[in-house]
Protein backbone atom coordinates (compact mmCIF):
# COMPACT_ATOMS: atom_id res chain seq x y z
CA UNK A 1 0.00 0.00 0.00
CA UNK A 2 1.06 3.83 -0.32
CA UNK A 3 -0.04 6.92 0.30
CA UNK A 4 -0.21 10.96 -1.06
CA UNK A 5 1.79 13.43 0.31
CA UNK A 6 1.13 16.81 -1.22
CA UNK A 7 4.31 18.78 -0.71
CA UNK A 8 3.92 22.53 -0.18
CA UNK A 9 6.22 25.23 0.07
CA UNK A 10 6.61 28.79 -0.84
CA UNK A 11 7.77 30.34 -4.07
CA UNK A 12 10.50 33.17 -5.02
CA UNK A 13 7.32 35.82 -6.71
CA UNK A 14 7.64 39.39 -5.67
CA UNK A 15 6.21 41.10 -4.02
CA UNK A 16 3.92 38.60 -2.96
CA UNK A 17 5.31 35.03 -3.06
CA UNK A 18 2.87 32.14 -4.15
CA UNK A 19 1.69 28.69 -2.95
CA UNK A 20 3.15 25.53 -4.83
CA UNK A 21 2.75 21.92 -4.80
CA UNK A 22 3.12 18.57 -6.21
CA UNK A 23 2.27 15.40 -4.96
CA UNK A 24 4.65 12.05 -4.14
CA UNK A 25 3.33 8.70 -3.82
CA UNK A 26 5.11 7.15 -0.91
CA UNK A 27 4.86 3.08 0.64
CA UNK A 28 3.02 3.21 3.80
CA UNK A 29 5.29 3.62 6.90
CA UNK A 30 8.08 5.44 4.89
CA UNK A 31 9.80 8.60 6.36
CA UNK A 32 9.00 12.01 4.17
CA UNK A 33 12.15 12.39 2.75
CA UNK A 34 13.50 15.72 1.33
CA UNK A 35 12.78 16.29 -2.18
CA UNK A 36 13.85 18.62 -5.09
CA UNK A 37 12.16 20.96 -7.47
CA UNK A 38 13.06 22.95 -10.21
CA UNK A 39 13.55 26.55 -9.06
CA UNK A 40 13.78 27.99 -12.16
CA UNK A 41 10.01 27.97 -12.76
CA UNK A 42 9.54 29.71 -8.96
CA UNK A 43 11.56 32.59 -9.14
CA UNK A 44 14.00 30.74 -6.79
CA UNK A 45 16.81 30.03 -9.27
CA UNK A 46 18.07 30.46 -12.55
CA UNK A 47 18.15 27.52 -15.27
CA UNK A 48 21.75 27.13 -15.53
CA UNK A 49 21.46 25.90 -11.44
CA UNK A 50 18.00 25.37 -11.14
CA UNK A 51 17.48 22.62 -8.40
CA UNK A 52 16.45 23.71 -5.05
CA UNK A 53 15.59 21.80 -2.15
CA UNK A 54 12.38 20.61 -0.06
CA UNK A 55 12.77 19.82 3.78
CA UNK A 56 9.35 19.12 5.07
CA UNK A 57 8.65 20.65 8.75
CA UNK A 58 4.98 20.37 8.81
CA UNK A 59 2.61 17.64 8.23
CA UNK A 60 -1.23 16.91 8.97
CA UNK A 61 -4.05 15.09 7.15
CA UNK A 62 -4.86 15.52 3.89
CA UNK A 63 -8.54 16.35 4.34
CA UNK A 64 -9.03 16.63 0.39
CA UNK A 65 -7.88 13.33 -0.75
CA UNK A 66 -8.70 11.61 3.08
CA UNK A 67 -7.59 8.65 4.49
CA UNK A 68 -4.09 8.37 4.98
CA UNK A 69 -2.64 10.87 2.67
CA UNK A 70 -1.01 14.26 3.80
CA UNK A 71 -0.32 17.76 3.39
CA UNK A 72 3.41 18.46 3.79
CA UNK A 73 4.87 22.04 4.46
CA UNK A 74 8.43 22.62 3.45
CA UNK A 75 11.34 24.89 3.87
CA UNK A 76 13.13 25.57 0.92
CA UNK A 77 16.82 25.00 1.02
CA UNK A 78 20.12 25.41 -1.34
CA UNK A 79 21.37 21.91 -2.98
CA UNK A 80 24.65 23.56 -0.56
CA UNK A 81 22.77 22.78 2.66
CA UNK A 82 21.95 26.79 3.19
CA UNK A 83 18.15 28.00 3.66
CA UNK A 84 17.39 29.77 0.22
CA UNK A 85 16.93 33.25 0.57
CA UNK A 86 12.77 33.23 -0.24
CA UNK A 87 13.25 30.74 3.56
CA UNK A 88 11.84 33.67 5.67
CA UNK A 89 10.53 30.39 7.77
CA UNK A 90 14.64 30.23 8.77
CA UNK A 91 14.39 33.67 10.02
CA UNK A 92 11.73 33.22 12.00
CA UNK A 93 13.19 29.98 13.78
CA UNK A 94 15.93 31.50 15.23
CA UNK A 95 14.07 34.78 16.60
CA UNK A 96 11.36 32.49 18.07
CA UNK A 97 13.86 29.90 19.99
CA UNK A 98 15.76 32.94 21.03
CA UNK A 99 12.88 34.66 22.46
CA UNK A 100 11.04 31.58 23.62
CA UNK A 101 11.32 31.75 27.46
CA UNK A 102 8.79 34.68 27.18
CA UNK A 103 6.22 32.34 25.79
CA UNK A 104 5.04 34.36 22.81
CA UNK A 105 1.63 33.21 21.08
CA UNK A 106 -0.23 34.62 18.19
CA UNK A 107 -3.84 35.19 17.44
CA UNK A 108 -3.78 35.77 13.20
CA UNK A 109 -7.12 37.08 11.80
CA UNK A 110 -6.95 36.31 7.71
CA UNK A 111 -9.47 37.95 5.33
CA UNK A 112 -9.60 37.32 2.09
CA UNK A 113 -11.95 37.78 -0.99
CA UNK A 114 -13.81 35.94 -3.29
CA UNK A 115 -13.17 36.57 -7.24
CA UNK A 116 -15.82 35.15 -10.03
CA UNK A 117 -13.81 35.84 -13.36
CA UNK A 118 -12.79 39.58 -12.86
CA UNK A 119 -15.05 40.36 -10.38
CA UNK A 120 -15.62 40.20 -6.60
CA UNK A 121 -18.09 37.23 -5.60
CA UNK A 122 -21.75 38.97 -5.38
CA UNK A 123 -20.96 42.45 -7.09
CA UNK A 124 -22.99 42.71 -10.15
CA UNK A 125 -21.88 42.41 -13.79
CA UNK A 126 -22.25 46.20 -14.31
CA UNK A 127 -21.80 48.67 -11.46
CA UNK A 128 -21.69 48.26 -7.46
CA UNK A 129 -23.75 46.40 -5.03
CA UNK A 130 -25.23 48.41 -2.28
CA UNK A 131 -22.77 49.76 0.08
CA UNK A 132 -21.18 48.28 3.15
CA UNK A 133 -22.91 47.98 5.73
CA UNK A 134 -25.22 45.10 6.08
CA UNK A 135 -22.24 42.37 5.01
CA UNK A 136 -20.13 42.34 7.74
CA UNK A 137 -21.46 38.76 9.45
CA UNK A 138 -24.75 39.08 7.86
CA UNK A 139 -27.21 36.43 7.17
CA UNK A 140 -29.14 36.23 3.70
CA UNK A 141 -28.58 35.14 -0.26
CA UNK A 142 -28.93 39.20 -0.54
CA UNK A 143 -25.89 39.82 1.53
CA UNK A 144 -23.36 37.07 1.78
CA UNK A 145 -21.54 35.20 -1.32
CA UNK A 146 -20.02 31.73 -0.89
CA UNK A 147 -21.05 30.85 2.55
CA UNK A 148 -20.93 27.05 0.74
CA UNK A 149 -17.03 27.24 -0.17
CA UNK A 150 -16.46 29.00 3.75
CA UNK A 151 -18.28 26.27 5.59
CA UNK A 152 -16.35 23.64 3.60
CA UNK A 153 -13.16 25.41 3.63
CA UNK A 154 -13.77 25.40 7.41
CA UNK A 155 -14.51 21.71 7.60
CA UNK A 156 -10.76 21.18 5.41
CA UNK A 157 -9.25 23.17 8.54
CA UNK A 158 -10.71 20.99 11.02
CA UNK A 159 -10.01 18.00 9.17
CA UNK A 160 -6.46 18.65 8.61
CA UNK A 161 -6.08 19.76 12.60
CA UNK A 162 -5.19 23.06 12.05
CA UNK A 163 -6.13 25.61 14.76
CA UNK A 164 -8.28 27.77 13.16
CA UNK A 165 -10.57 29.48 15.61
CA UNK A 166 -13.62 30.91 13.88
CA UNK A 167 -15.07 32.11 10.82
CA UNK A 168 -16.84 35.49 9.79
CA UNK A 169 -17.84 37.62 6.79
CA UNK A 170 -16.38 40.76 6.45
CA UNK A 171 -17.09 44.43 5.50
CA UNK A 172 -17.36 43.82 1.87
CA UNK A 173 -19.70 41.38 -0.56
CA UNK A 174 -17.42 38.08 -0.96
CA UNK A 175 -15.37 39.16 1.49
CA UNK A 176 -14.37 37.00 4.34
CA UNK A 177 -12.12 36.24 7.31
CA UNK A 178 -10.66 32.65 9.41
CA UNK A 179 -8.87 33.16 12.61
CA UNK A 180 -5.87 30.65 13.23
CA UNK A 181 -4.28 30.53 16.73
CA UNK A 182 -3.80 31.16 19.25
CA UNK A 183 -0.31 29.15 18.42
CA UNK A 184 3.52 29.49 18.99
CA UNK A 185 5.16 31.94 16.14
CA UNK A 186 6.33 28.98 14.38
CA UNK A 187 2.94 27.01 14.90
CA UNK A 188 0.64 29.44 14.03
CA UNK A 189 2.65 30.85 10.71
CA UNK A 190 2.74 26.95 9.67
CA UNK A 191 -0.58 26.55 9.85
CA UNK A 192 -1.93 29.48 8.22
CA UNK A 193 0.04 29.54 5.45
CA UNK A 194 -1.49 25.64 4.92
CA UNK A 195 -4.94 27.13 5.53
CA UNK A 196 -4.29 29.23 3.05
CA UNK A 197 -3.42 26.32 0.65
CA UNK A 198 -6.69 24.64 1.66
CA UNK A 199 -8.19 27.94 1.00
CA UNK A 200 -7.27 27.98 -2.64
CA UNK A 201 -7.57 24.25 -3.00
CA UNK A 202 -11.51 24.24 -1.60
CA UNK A 203 -12.28 27.29 -3.67
CA UNK A 204 -10.59 25.46 -7.21
CA UNK A 205 -13.74 23.12 -6.42
CA UNK A 206 -16.13 25.92 -6.83
CA UNK A 207 -14.42 27.66 -9.76
CA UNK A 208 -13.98 30.49 -7.92
CA UNK A 209 -10.56 32.15 -6.82
CA UNK A 210 -9.35 33.23 -3.67
CA UNK A 211 -7.54 36.75 -3.23
CA UNK A 212 -5.53 38.34 -0.59
CA UNK A 213 -5.11 41.79 -2.87
CA UNK A 214 -5.07 44.52 0.24
CA UNK A 215 -7.37 46.36 -1.83
CA UNK A 216 -9.31 44.27 -3.87
CA UNK A 217 -11.70 47.31 -4.87
CA UNK A 218 -10.81 51.23 -5.10
CA UNK A 219 -12.97 53.28 -4.01
CA UNK A 220 -15.12 52.94 -0.77
CA UNK A 221 -14.53 49.73 -0.07
CA UNK A 222 -12.77 48.13 2.65
CA UNK A 223 -9.69 46.21 2.31
CA UNK A 224 -8.10 43.49 3.66
CA UNK A 225 -6.01 42.72 6.23
CA UNK A 226 -4.47 40.42 8.39
CA UNK A 227 -4.98 41.75 11.95
CA UNK A 228 -2.30 39.64 14.52
CA UNK A 229 -2.73 39.76 17.92
CA UNK A 230 -0.23 39.02 20.33
CA UNK A 231 1.11 37.73 23.59
CA UNK A 232 3.67 37.15 25.70
CA UNK A 233 3.59 35.29 29.30
CA UNK A 234 4.08 38.75 31.39
CA UNK A 235 1.43 40.23 29.01
CA UNK A 236 -1.06 37.75 30.34
CA UNK A 237 -0.03 38.49 33.75
CA UNK A 238 0.07 42.08 34.02
CA UNK A 239 -0.57 45.02 32.02
CA UNK A 240 2.68 47.37 32.50
CA UNK A 241 4.24 44.64 29.63
CA UNK A 242 1.09 45.57 27.56
CA UNK A 243 2.26 49.43 27.42
CA UNK A 244 5.70 48.21 26.75
CA UNK A 245 4.86 46.10 24.20
CA UNK A 246 2.80 49.38 22.28
CA UNK A 247 5.52 51.83 22.99
CA UNK A 248 8.46 49.24 21.45
CA UNK A 249 5.87 49.42 18.47
CA UNK A 250 5.92 52.63 18.10
CA UNK A 251 9.86 53.24 19.16
CA UNK A 252 12.09 55.52 16.64
CA UNK A 253 12.27 53.86 13.53
CA UNK A 254 9.99 50.69 14.16
CA UNK A 255 6.93 51.58 12.60
CA UNK A 256 8.05 52.23 9.19
CA UNK A 257 10.07 49.18 9.55
CA UNK A 258 7.42 46.51 10.41
CA UNK A 259 4.96 48.60 7.56
CA UNK A 260 7.61 48.61 5.14
CA UNK A 261 7.35 44.45 5.52
CA UNK A 262 3.93 44.10 6.45
CA UNK A 263 2.81 42.83 2.67
CA UNK A 264 2.39 44.55 -0.53
CA UNK A 265 -0.09 47.61 -1.52
CA UNK A 266 0.22 48.77 2.26
CA UNK A 267 -0.15 52.56 1.64
CA UNK A 268 -3.42 51.68 -0.41
CA UNK A 269 -4.93 49.94 2.37
CA UNK A 270 -3.64 52.02 5.29
CA UNK A 271 -5.22 55.15 4.38
CA UNK A 272 -6.86 56.87 7.60
CA UNK A 273 -9.99 55.13 6.51
CA UNK A 274 -12.18 51.99 6.42
CA UNK A 275 -11.16 50.89 9.81
CA UNK A 276 -6.99 51.75 9.53
CA UNK A 277 -4.56 54.48 10.60
CA UNK A 278 -2.45 55.95 7.99
CA UNK A 279 0.65 53.51 6.20
CA UNK A 280 2.92 56.44 7.94
CA UNK A 281 1.93 56.91 11.51
CA UNK A 282 1.70 55.37 14.51
CA UNK A 283 -0.18 55.44 17.36
CA UNK A 284 -2.30 52.83 19.88
CA UNK A 285 -5.17 53.01 21.69
CA UNK A 286 -8.07 51.60 23.68
CA UNK A 287 -10.97 49.61 21.62
CA UNK A 288 -9.75 52.07 18.68
CA UNK A 289 -10.37 50.35 15.17
CA UNK A 290 -8.58 53.16 13.54
CA UNK A 291 -5.31 53.31 15.82
CA UNK A 292 -2.33 51.29 14.65
CA UNK A 293 -2.26 49.34 17.96
CA UNK A 294 -5.69 48.31 19.62
CA UNK A 295 -6.04 47.31 22.95
CA UNK A 296 -9.01 45.27 23.54
CA UNK A 297 -11.62 46.91 25.90
CA UNK A 298 -11.51 43.42 28.33
CA UNK A 299 -7.24 44.09 28.63
CA UNK A 300 -7.91 47.13 30.00
CA UNK A 301 -10.44 46.20 32.33
CA UNK A 302 -8.53 42.90 33.36
CA UNK A 303 -5.30 44.61 33.55
CA UNK A 304 -3.68 41.82 31.59
CA UNK A 305 -4.21 40.11 28.33
CA UNK A 306 -2.79 41.09 24.25
CA UNK A 307 -2.88 43.36 21.44
CA UNK A 308 -3.75 43.67 18.01
CA UNK A 309 -1.44 45.07 15.02
CA UNK A 310 -3.94 46.30 12.77
CA UNK A 311 -1.77 46.71 10.23
CA UNK A 312 -0.57 43.99 8.25
CA UNK A 313 -2.37 43.30 4.81
CA UNK A 314 -3.98 39.82 4.19
CA UNK A 315 -0.97 39.10 1.84
CA UNK A 316 1.59 39.08 4.38
CA UNK A 317 4.04 36.48 5.16
CA UNK A 318 3.13 35.28 8.54
CA UNK A 319 6.59 34.29 9.16
CA UNK A 320 7.63 37.56 8.42
CA UNK A 321 5.10 39.52 10.27
CA UNK A 322 5.22 37.21 13.86
CA UNK A 323 9.35 37.51 13.55
CA UNK A 324 8.86 41.31 13.12
CA UNK A 325 6.83 41.42 16.40
CA UNK A 326 8.53 39.11 18.83
CA UNK A 327 12.14 40.89 17.89
CA UNK A 328 10.53 44.08 18.81
CA UNK A 329 8.45 43.71 21.67
CA UNK A 330 10.57 40.73 23.27
CA UNK A 331 13.63 42.68 23.43
CA UNK A 332 11.87 45.75 25.17
CA UNK A 333 10.55 43.13 27.74
CA UNK A 334 13.36 41.62 28.28
CA UNK A 335 15.27 45.12 28.96
CA UNK A 336 12.25 46.32 31.05
CA UNK A 337 12.52 43.05 33.33
CA UNK A 338 16.22 44.00 33.33
CA UNK A 339 15.66 47.86 34.74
Amino acid sequence: MSYKAEYIWIDGTAPTAKLRSKTRILADGAPLPDWGFDGSSTNQAQGHASDRVLKPVFRCPDPIRGGDHLLVLCEVYNTDGTPHESNTRALLRQVAERFAPQEPIFGIEQEYTFFEGNRPLGFPENGYPAPQGGYYCGVGADEIFGREIVEKHLDNCLAAGLGISGINAEVMPGQWEFQVGPLAPLDVADQLWVARWLLYRTAEDFGVSATLEAKPVKGDWNGAGAHTNFSTRAMREGYDPIITACEALGADGKPLEHVKQYGSGIESRLTGLHETAPWDEYRYGVSDRGASVRIPWQVEVEKKGYIEDRRPNANVDPYVVTRLIVDTCCTALERAEQI
